[in-house]
């Protein structure tokens, strides 16, 4: 770990030299840049960076092994979407000290449980100290094994078929559940839900998935792995910013459009009672919601699918549309924008 705290008290020494002792003998810490250990021979590295901040991308009260182990699990999405598998870590984190400080210890546990389940070893970074904030910047290292093509969001031809993983729309429900109310805490080592105000119980079971779903995505690393030894895989991506964002981005990079079926989105059990209290249009939800981290991917036809996989479409010329009751429309543009005020 590199340094921006002051020296006074030496409150970073003592955090890295913890750190140190938490990680064992063999850890890649304690010179200015990690020497990483060489690839198999006809292995590829593959880099992916991701960030989040506390009140942006998470609720700034969500606990710190909770916020450290979702910033890997968003980084991973990008690897899975890759085929890649994951290998190291570089953490910059940047937090608060004295009134509203960061338990960072509690951080690093966090991150190293995640890391240690997913094969992933922290191989540096930096710490530093801001005004209210805390802004945490991943970079992840992942191998492709030598043989491995890695997947790409350019390969999808007219006339394959549009599948996706898992469920949509369920994390952006999980987000306004937070809206109203909701919160994850632990007690007695153990982590609870407490739900909003009203909610009926019937909608408990449903609520908490949706909570998690947006609190704790888990990517689709094995379905990555899978998908780049599937003769007939065109193109893929994760889906992190929402359909209506991604999907257009998928068929620029390839140069095609698509047909997309409004009822052939796949949708967790009760998501749609669930948007009815919610006041929200499961729809919308689905298409524009984010923060899913499924795979999107093409098929060539006949291709058989990956179980809990979805067809939701088609690959066509040009043009993307949606299809609601048989009838084309415009496909929305309403996802998820980082630059967006």
């Amino acid at each position: 770990m590199t340094h921006d705290e002051p020296k006074g008290g030496n409150r970073e020494d003592a955090l890295t030299a913890w750190l140190r002792q938490r990680l064992g003998e063999g850890h890649l810490l304690g010179d200015d840049a990690a020497v990483l250990p060489e690839l198999p021979a006809g292995s590829r590295m593959v880099a992916t960076v991701d960030s989040q901040i506390a009140g942006v991308h998470q609720p700034a009260w969500l606990a710190p092994r909770l916020a450290a182990r979702r910033l890997l699990a968003v980084n991973l999405s990008d690897l899975a979407a890759m085929g890649a598998e994951p290998r190291h870590a570089l953490l910059a984190l940047s937090a608060p000290t004295g009134e509203g400080e960061l338990d960072r210890k509690a951080y690093f546990e966090g991150l190293l449980e995640a890391c240690a389940e997913n094969g992933v070893t922290l191989a540096g970074g930096d710490l530093a100290r801001t005004a209210e904030t805390t802004i945490a910047t991943l970079t992840l290292l992942g191998e492709l094994p030598a043989g491995r093509e890695p997947l790409r969001r350019l390969g999808a031809e007219a006339g394959h078929g549009l599948w996706v993983s898992g469920t949509l729309g369920e994390s952006a429900a999980g987000r306004l559940l937070l809206a109203r109310g909701a919160r994850v805490g632990s007690e007695g080592g153990r982590w609870g839900v407490t739900l909003p105000d009203g909610l009926p119980d019937e909608f408990t079971f449903p609520a908490r998935q949706a909570i998690w779903r947006h609190l704790a995505p888990e990517p689709e690393l094995a379905l990555g792995r899978a998908l780049t030894g599937l003769p007939g895989v065109g193109a893929a991506m994760d889906l992190s910013d929402g359909l209506a964002t991604d999907l257009p981005r998928l068929c620029r990079a390839s140069g095609v459009g698509a047909e997309v079926d409004a009822t052939a989105l796949p949708l967790a059990a009760a998501f749609q009672d669930l948007c009815t209290w919610l006041d929200a249009a499961p729809l919308d939800l689905a298409l524009a919601g984010g923060e899913d981290y499924s795979l999107l991917f093409t098929l060539r036809p006949g291709t058989p699918p990956p179980m809990g996989c979805s067809r939701i479409g088609r690959i066509t010329e040009d043009d993307i549309t949606l299809l609601e009751d048989g009838t084309p429309r415009p496909f929305p543009t309403n996802g998820w924008d980082h630059l967006s005020p």
